[in-house]
């Protein structure tokens, strides 16, 4: 019989030396830091013996890497999309997050709804185009909340956080 449910291995990127540096990074590309370097070839040794049928990735640099880490263990190529990227933080981008922890959102922040519809879409691309298969994805902090709020259909403030590195799997039907 067919497998026809489509495995989510959902995994959020690597140590940055944003994140490092608290800084919001919202959609610029990013780079990991050598902590991010090692939690990427640390969670690619615990990937190494898993059966993983597509690799796909943000866009974004910080999420690329960390999957094309992972992906050399299984010979195989990254496909990006930008479905997965972060939450497009507006004027708040590249500013130290404790400074902004009490200012209300600019205009230019992507509006929860927006997100949300992005990350549905991201799991109708996954289960539409990968039925049945096993794929490995790396996105971020917030897109990744957003991902398992529509899988689980809860708030995303009931989801917990993930961090660098941190997987989560979801059965896709």
């Amino acid at each position: 019989m067919e497998k026809t449910s489509t495995t989510l291995i959902l995994a959020r990127h690597g140590e940055t030396f944003d994140n490092e540096n608290r800084i919001m990074q919202g959609q610029t590309q990013g780079r990991l830091n050598k902590i991010g370097i090692e939690q990427a070839s640390k969670l690619a040794a615990e990937m190494k013996e898993r059966h993983i049928d597509v690799f796909v990735s943000s866009d974004l640099n910080r999420a690329v890497e960390t999957c094309r880490i992972v992906a050399e263990q299984h010979g195989m190529p990254v496909v990006t999309t930008p479905l997965l990227r972060e939450r497009d933080w507006g004027a708040f981008t590249g500013r130290f997050i404790p400074d902004i922890k009490d200012e209300p959102f600019p205009e230019d922040v992507e509006p929860l709804n927006s997100m949300l519809h992005r990350a549905q879409r991201f799991l109708d691309f996954i289960s539409g185009q990968y039925r049945g298969k096993t794929v490995f994805a790396v996105g971020h902090g917030i897109i990744n909340k957003a991902i398992q709020a529509r899988y689980h259909n809860r708030q995303m403030k009931d989801i917990e956080p993930m961090y660098n590195a941190e997987v989560r799997t979801l059965l896709l039907p």
